[in-house]
């Protein structure tokens, strides 16, 4: 699907590495506080159509400061959602 690795808690995949990017999983209660730090989702092209995942970008401050991300630093943290985030449901491949 993606050419990367991924990112596990336990059995839950959460995250995805792709071209030395990390990109979380998002719900729909997380998705807003990504898109306010201007994160894009990860999404590739499968024939002609572009297929957008729930997964979006870190944004590079927590890359370069990961403290930055706790309460009281004076910015907007982003939700801690690993332990909440949905199973990836199997897909059946056909042959």
């Amino acid at each position: 699907m993606f050419g990367g690795e991924g990112l596990y808690a336990g059995d839950l995949i959460i995250g995805l590495v792709i071209r030395e990017r990390i990109h979380l999983k998002t719900g729909d209660a997380d998705r807003a506080a990504y898109l306010a730090e201007g994160c894009e989702p990860f999404s590739f092209m499968r024939g002609k159509k572009r297929m957008t995942t729930s997964y979006y970008v870190v944004p590079d401050r927590l890359l370069d400061d990961p403290e930055d991300s706790r309460p009281g630093r004076g910015r907007r943290r982003l939700p801690r959602f690993a332990a909440k985030a949905p199973p990836s449901k199997p897909r059946s491949r056909k042959r």
